[in-house]
Order: C-alpha cells, then sequence, then structure tokens
C-alpha cells in the first residue's frame, strides 16, 4: 500500500493519550540537568548524543529503533565484493557504555512540539528541553507507478541499509548468464549523490569477475551526475561496454512505471526487461519529521546554519539527510559534521559553554574499481542565509593509479576512523 505524508498531519497533544506523563518546562521545575532527546541513531544522530553528552552536563537519550546499523556509505562495496556485511554492521553497546548516552530502542511514534515530548512506539513519553532529529529519509512511494514497499522487496532500493542491502545483493548475484542488471537513480535532491554510479561500477566489477557477459543499464532521471566524467572514465577502462548511462533526455525524464511481476521498467516511450532492477525513488524528509511539522513545501526541512535549528520550531534542531543544507550534499560526512555543530550550539546554550564559529566539511569518496577511487569534497560555512561553500576538490581525470590507490586507502582508513567517532 502506498503511503502519503502531509506537513499539516499535526501530531494531537499528548494530553489526550492515556498516561502521558505530566510536562513543566525544564526551567520551571528547576530540575539540575536539561534533556536532551535525539531521534535517529545514524552519523548525525549518534553523533550529536555523543557530542551532547560528553559535555557532562546535559541528559541525553538516543531514541532509535534497530539494535545495530547498517551503513549506507560503503553497501556498494559489500555489492561488490570488496567487504563483508557484518563489516558495515554498528552497535550501540559503547555508545552507551562509554559516552552515557541513554540509547532507548524503540520507534518514535509522535513528537508534541507544543509539550515538548516524544512518544514511543513502547507506549512511554519522553520530556525534552531541546530536541534533535536524524530521521533520514523517507521514499515518494507514489512516484513511481507500481512502486510501493512491497515492490521494493522484489526491486530493491537499497538506500536504507540492512534488508534492503542483503535484498540488492541476493539480485545480483541471481542475474544469469549474459543478462541485465538495471539502475533507476532519483532527481535531485537524495542521498548520497554519487551513490548509484558507484554502485554501478562496483556491480560492475562483481559482474567481471563472476558473469563477464552481463550488462548494466542505468536509466537516469537527471542529465548529468555527480563525478560523471571521472566515472565514464572509469567505465570506459575496466567495464568497457558493459555499462550505459541513458540520461533524462534519452528517455523522457527517466523511469515512469515499473512492473514487478515480470521485472519491466517503463519510460514514456519505452519498455526494458532486465534481470535484476534497483530502484531508488525520489525522496523527502522522514516521514516523524514531516508530521511533526518541520518540513515546508519542498519536503525537506529547514534550518538555521549557525545551530541547525529549525526555521519553523523552537526548540527543535535537525541534521543530516532530511535538512536542507545549502551548498553541502546529503551525505553521512555531511550529517556528521553538521551534529558537532549542532551539538556545540545546544551545550553552548544548555550548559554555558563556549560556542565556537560554525565551520562544515564534506568528503565522498567512490571506488570504481579494485584500489581505484574517486573523491570530492569541500568546507562550508554559515551565512545567515544558508551552508554556504567556501572551497573545494575533486579527483582530477589525468591522476596516476597510484593516487587512485592512495585515494582508495583513503576512503577505508576514513569508513574505519568515523564509525568509530560515530558509535564508539
Amino acid at each position: 500500500m502506498s503511503r502519503r505524508v502531509s506537513r499539516r498531519r499535526f501530531t494531537a497533544s499528548l494530553a489526550l493519550v492515556a498516561g502521558a506523563v505530566p510536562f513543566a518546562p525544564f526551567s520551571a521545575i528547576g530540575a539540575a540537568r536539561p534533556r536532551v532527546v535525539v531521534i535517529g541513531g545514524g552519523p548525525g544522530g549518534a553523533t550529536v548524543a555523543r557530542y551532547v553528552a560528553g559535555s557532562g552536563a546535559i541528559d541525553v537519550t538516543l531514541v532509535e529503533a534497530n539494535r545495530t546499523y547498517t551503513t549506507c556509505y560503503f553497501s556498494n562495496l559489500y555489492l561488490g565484493g570488496f567487504r563483508s556485511f557484518e563489516s558495515i554492521t554498528h552497535g550501540y553497546d559503547r555508545l552507551a557504555s562509554d559516552s552515557g548516552v541513554n540509547v532507548v530502542h524503540a520507534m518514535a511514534r509522535a513528537v508534541d512540539t507544543a509539550a515538548r515530548s516524544v512518544r514511543l512506539s513502547d507506549g512511554t513519553t519522553l520530556l525534552y528541553d531541546r530536541l534533535v532529529l536524524a530521521p533520514g529519509i523517507e521514499f515518494k512511494w507514489d512516484a513511481i507507478d507500481g512502486y510501493d514497499e512491497r515492490a521494493a522487496r522484489r526491486m530493491p532500493h537499497a538506500y536504507r541499509g540492512g534488508e534492503q542491502t542483503r535484498l540488492l545483493k541476493a539480485a545480483v548475484e541471481s542475474v544469469p548468464d549474459g543478462g541485465l542488471f538495471l539502475i533507476a537513480p532519483p532527481p535531485n535532491p537524495f542521498r548520497c549523490p554519487p551513490g548509484p554510479y558507484e554502485r554501478a561500477s562496483l556491480v560492475a566489477h562483481y559482474f567481471k569477475q563472476h558473469n563477464p557477459r552481463a550488462k548494466i543499464l542505468i536509466v537516469d532521471s537527471k542529465n548529468k551526475h555527480s563525478k560523471q566524467d571521472l566515472f565514464q572514465q572509469a567505465w570506459q577502462r575496466f567495464y568497457p561496454e558493459m555499462i550505459e548511462w541513458l540520461p533524462a533526455e534519452m528517455t523522457s525524464g527517466g523511469v515512469k512505471a515499473v512492473h514487478p511481476a515480470s521485472m519491466e521498467v517503463k519510460t514514456a516511450d519505452e519498455s526494458f526487461k532486465a534481470d535484476a532492477v534497483n530502484v531508488i525513488p525520489p525522496q523527502t524528509a522522514g516521514v516523524i519529521a514531516i508530521n511533526a511539522g518541520l518540513a515546508d513545501d519542498s519536503g525537506w526541512c529547514p534550518v538555521h546554519a549557525d545551530s541547525l535549528a529549525s526555521t519553523l520550531v523552537d526548540n527543535v534542531h535537525l541534521v543530516g539527510d532530511a535538512i536542507i543544507p545549502g551548498d553541502m550534499p546529503k551525505s553521512a560526512f555531511s550529517a556528521n559534521s553538521q551534529a558537532k555543530v549542532c551539538a556545540n550550539a545546544i551545550v553552548a546554550d544548555l550548559a554555558g559553554k563556549r560556542r565556537f564559529a560554525p565551520r562544515f566539511r564534506n568528503t565522498c569518496w567512490s571506488l570504481v574499481a579494485s584500489e581505484h577511487a574517486i573523491k570530492v569534497g569541500a568546507s562550508y560555512e554559515a551565512t545567515p542565509e544558508k551552508i554556504k561553500k567556501r572551497d573545494g576538490f575533486l579527483s582530477s581525470m589525468d591522476e596516476s593509479d597510484a593516487v587512485r590507490a592512495s585515494t582508495a586507502r583513503e576512503a577505508n582508513g576514513w569508513y574505519s576512523g568515523f564509525t568509530k567517532d560515530v558509535f564508539r
């Protein structure tokens, strides 16, 4: 069944919820320590929780439904045979034991921003002085005719880590000799702009080893994509005649409909039948943020660049893929960088600690072949209007194999250090 969300769907007051805890504002009850609730245990939410708790002056509760977190970043390496599933899956035990974060494994069902409270799936209610939402993305299930949550089991999107990652891996491995794997990337903006094209590269790596006559077709909804020239150079070198990219102008706008039973994908002008299909649908902010009134008409959440505080609701901050990040892409690195600025702003406000000038960074590495990676990145600053790019870098087309191998090692080193920073 398709699910639609609307920013006009607000949560009813928790005074109507049986068993709700009576609430008094923090300043009124004179509590010794303020309370911060963080919803979402990905790279944004877990980082905020750890860095706010690290102040030693604030009680932090992290609400995350899952007991482990499988990263979308580096999941393409699992698809390509470079990593195990276990190596991209992380737990929250050390975040609780080492950082003093109260980790609650439950679903956040609703937010009452007037009462400053969060209702959980287990029936309990959490009160907060500041709320941080890192809800990630939701899919526009009605954007492609025939593609819904049920269809995603046969045509996995794998743009949330976990079961979907395993389903896509199985789909890739099931492609028969000389078969076709089709990828349908979404329109902008979406999580991890280079992701679909790194995915094509690493599935091609797998096919080159195990199914060399197989083909990959990318039916895009855009006319250009991140690191385009670098990806296409790599495809010509490592996977000649295996990967074909069709921009939107060649298909009248990309995929319009799917038929999972027959594994058909339709554009406005033609139909493709594939052996495995990876549909990545258009995206919006996570449902709980939209239902709490934190998104604008774009479906994404506007924030103040210097604190990641919502521009629409008081006492609420947002980080990660759900926000309108100005010039920053939606990426794990971006979410972690935003989270540190957000944590500093909250600690400064609630605990009187020093507030530093906000600075943001992002780097995105893409492995395209064994020991061969490319990267793009930038630094950013907060302005009254947005998070603004200051300077950036991009791998050059004429880099040596030694440089590309060094970039691949750098990427693996980043992942190791990054996941320790988030989950330790």
